[in-house]
């Protein structure tokens, strides 16, 4: 292992660093925001996946197999991690309630945002692929297949309680979070899960104000579960993702665009006992959904145009 000292910052430096991971977060809990975009906009996405592949490599497994503990502490990017996760955790804490609240009361609503989110985000994901041909195409067209159906399928509706499930959905979303244009929280809501990770960590704040041992013992490991399915995503997955992305890069991007498009159905603002239904009639709520699906579009055209003249200066 090159042995690359990570660079000394200033208290307020790694305070900036706290701040663009409490932007990442709040990115991540929205689905169809990706905290990847954010990290390219806040001008530290090469930092964090460098210091990701820094901390996977199998150079510093073993040197941490050896105990190697004084030359981790040097070397390893460990401080900038530390900073920016702690500011992801914070946004993620703090917005889980009223996301949960959200999607009780005002099921309809939040649902349009995300649909207009989503939406949006398989316009801009689409110039990441550099020639469309007709093989991309039949990959787009099969993403879009595969996820219209596996959206409707009872597990997507009902997915299973099981622990090793909720590893599987941390693995998977954790890959997503850290791409420009892939929301993390979608692919939770693809797996069913998304209403679940995060009533899971608002029972647990409830539950460890009114020292409620067994609900935060039950509900904290689940959010365990999931946190080992992100540990083993940024072990394994992750690597995989980015030769799946270097080798094949306009194919990959095509399934994902088609993907989003056909997991559209999951999002839809008007649903009735898991069925997708038209609106009744054109009412106050309707045009509000509307606008919110408009709303969310535009948010994510602004951020993606500004993200994507910052990776062009970068």
């Amino acid at each position: 292992m090159a042995e690359n000292i990570p660079p000394k910052r200033s208290f307020a430096e790694y305070l900036k660093i706290y701040a663009s991971g409490f932007v990442m977060g709040a990115a991540d809990v929205v689905p169809g925001v990706s905290g990847g975009t954010m990290a390219f906009i806040l001008g530290i996405y090469n930092e964090l996946i460098e210091s990701i592949k820094t901390f996977t490599s199998p150079d510093t497994i073993k040197m941490l197999l050896r105990f190697e503990i004084k030359k981790a502490w040097k070397i390893l990017p460990w401080r900038f991690l530390l900073a920016l996760v702690a500011g992801i955790g914070t946004a993620i804490l703090l917005l889980s309630g009223a996301i949960v609240w959200l999607l009780e009361h005002r099921f309809s609503y939040t649902m349009a945002f995300f649909f207009g989110l989503i939406l949006a985000s398989i316009f801009t994901v689409w110039g990441r692929v550099l020639k469309w041909s007709y093989d991309r195409y039949i990959g787009l067209l099969l993403g879009a297949v595969g996820a219209w159906f596996l959206v409707g399928l009872p597990m997507a509706a009902n997915p299973p309680d099981a622990l090793w499930y909720i590893v599987v959905c941390g693995a998977i979303a954790i890959c997503a979070m850290i791409l420009p244009g892939i929301s993390g929280s979608f692919i939770l809501l693809l797996l069913g899960r998304y209403d679940y990770i995060f009533s899971a960590i608002n029972n647990c704040k409830s539950a460890l104000f009114s020292q409620n041992w067994q609900v935060l013992l039950s509900q904290g490991l689940i959010l365990v579960c999931f946190f080992v399915g992100i540990v083993l995503g940024i072990s394994s997955f992750v690597r995989l993702l980015s030769w799946l992305f270097r080798k094949y890069n306009d194919w990959t991007v095509a399934v994902l665009i088609g993907f989003m498009g056909g997991a559209l159905r999951k999002v839809w603002p008007w649903q009735l006992d898991h069925k997708n239904v038209l609106p009744e009639r054109f009412d106050f709520s309707v045009w509000a959904a509307i606008l919110l699906v408009i709303f969310g579009f535009a948010l994510v055209f602004v951020l993606e145009r500004l993200a994507a003249k910052l990776e062009k200066k970068d």
